[in-house]
């Protein structure tokens, strides 16, 4: 089934799937502004035929309206950007949202794949962790149509560690992905029934298990859920962004930071997004 979309309000999905492209398990054409969605065992197709002012967009493969509406929700087409704009341009970070005008919050294509891949690039450096992550994916899942998927709790759950190690996984991570497997294909943990909690709540849910500290958890909020008022102030990345826009000599505290979300909030998650762009 084939859908046209068309967004009332400026939109940037050139940025938006530049920063997809990151990652090279995502199916990215930017010359052609495309994205191919693995969701449900389907591949979905995401092609822009529109403009940043004037975006449209014709979606094709999908197969029933809540792939459609995961679509929307995914790819931050059913609601505005026009709000977190014109909030922004009366802030410090002016210049930024000018710059990246219409960037959206793209979240990750399934809530298991957020945790895990967030749980991989604990403390290691932006390359290894999407080599790793690759070699994880491509090692215990295939391809649909040429595009890969992530393998599922079930399947990683009966893994061993020493099968984990032997990819160079570290102990520890190889038992926290393998237990936290479990604990979603038992379903004591169900990433689903979080969509409708409160941010706290799904914090403390998520780091009561081992392997899931305070930056995991957020990162589930942002790019799992696409909370929109989340800034991991222990992030490297954005306090090396914030250093940069601000001319500093050194990276800027905890403390210097968090004296601006009064004025960044409710949309905290955006100065985020927005911040890592400005350095990738």
């Amino acid at each position: 089934m084939t859908h046209i979309i068309e967004l009332p309000f400026a939109y940037r999905f050139d940025e938006a799937i530049s920063r997809l492209s990151l990652d090279p398990l995502n199916s990215v054409d930017l010359a052609n502004q495309i994205v191919r969605v693995p969701l449900d065992h389907s591949i979905i197709t995401v092609k822009s035929i529109g403009s940043h002012r004037e975006p449209k967009f014709i979606l094709t493969g999908i197969e029933s309206d809540e792939q459609l509406q995961r679509i929307l929700s995914i790819f931050h087409f059913d609601r505005s950007l026009d709000a977190v704009h014109a909030h922004f341009i009366k802030t410090n970070l002016k210049d930024l949202f000018l710059k990246f005008e219409g960037t959206p919050i793209i979240t990750d294509f399934s809530l298991y794949e957020n945790i895990i891949k967030s749980i991989i690039h604990q403390q290691l450096n932006l390359s290894f962790a999407r080599t790793l992550t690759t070699r994880f994916v491509q090692t215990f899942s295939e391809q649909i149509d040429g595009v890969w998927i992530y393998p599922t709790a079930d399947k990683i759950a009966k893994l061993e560690v020493d099968t984990l190690r032997g990819m160079q996984f570290s102990t520890r991570k190889a038992e926290y992905i393998i237990g936290i497997s479990k604990a979603i294909a038992t379903e004591e943990l169900k990433l689903n029934t979080l969509v409708n909690e409160t941010d706290e709540t799904i914090m403390k849910k998520l780091t009561s298990y081992r392997g899931i500290g305070p930056w995991t958890a957020e990162s589930f909020l942002l790019f799992g859920l696409g909370r929109e008022n989340l800034f991991p102030v222990g992030d490297i990345g954005l306090q090396n962004s914030l250093k940069q826009m601000w001319n500093m000599e050194k990276k800027p505290s905890k403390e210097e930071i968090i004296i601006h979300f009064e004025s960044w909030s409710p949309y905290l998650s955006y100065a985020s997004l927005y911040l890592w762009r400005n350095i990738e």
